[in-house]
């Protein structure tokens, strides 16, 4: 491959990611298909001849999304950790990046901030360029999901905030992480 293709290759392995999620969440059975199938009343009451008595009192209750994400919130995952030098998002984190996109998804009022990092190794402006591929490479993930381009904001802080200290490979892999920070 020449220099400009692999560029574009990231590009490419993202968009053939969300065409196979897209592919799965297709239907395989046509709507046509019920088309004219009975339906059976459940309202107490109604009996065969179809007359109910009263309004019918709905069993079902009600899920407030605003009481149960906090609760769900604290399961969440919520870092995504990369290869050195990349910004792939490897396909061990695609459960995490789905659950916080079903998250944003159920609450459009919900908002998380991206932020991108880097292991210490590198200068300054490479590291801010890399943390900042990251963070919207999982911006652009949680997106494709479902999740609204106005909730999320990508953000590099390169090397700057370590999430370890240390100059050994089991502490760079800590620090090349994008965290998603809900506000």
């Amino acid at each position: 491959m020449n220099t400009t293709s692999m560029k574009h290759f990231p590009k490419i392995a993202l968009a053939a990611l969300a065409a196979a999620v897209l592919a799965g969440c297709s239907s395989s059975v046509p709507l046509e298909e019920n088309k004219g199938a009975p339906v059976e009343s459940r309202t107490p009451g109604a009996g065969a001849g179809g007359a109910s008595s009263g309004t019918a009192q709905s069993r079902v209750t009600p899920v407030d999304l605003s009481k149960t994400d906090n609760a769900a919130m604290g399961n969440l995952a919520r870092v995504v950790y990369f290869d050195f030098d990349s910004y792939v998002v490897k396909d061990e984190f695609r459960p995490a990046i789905e659950s916080n996109a079903k998250l944003l998804a159920a609450d459009r009022k919900k908002k998380v901030t991206i932020e991108g990092h880097t292991d210490e190794r590198g200068g300054r402006e490479y590291n801010l360029a890399l943390g900042q591929k990251r963070a919207e490479a999982v911006q652009k993930s949680l997106a494709l999901l479902g999740a609204g381009s106005d909730q999320i904001e990508a953000v590099s802080f390169g090397k700057e905030r370590p999430a370890v200290q240390g100059s050994d490979e089991a502490a760079w892999a800590k620090n090349r992480r994008a965290e998603l920070v809900y506000r």
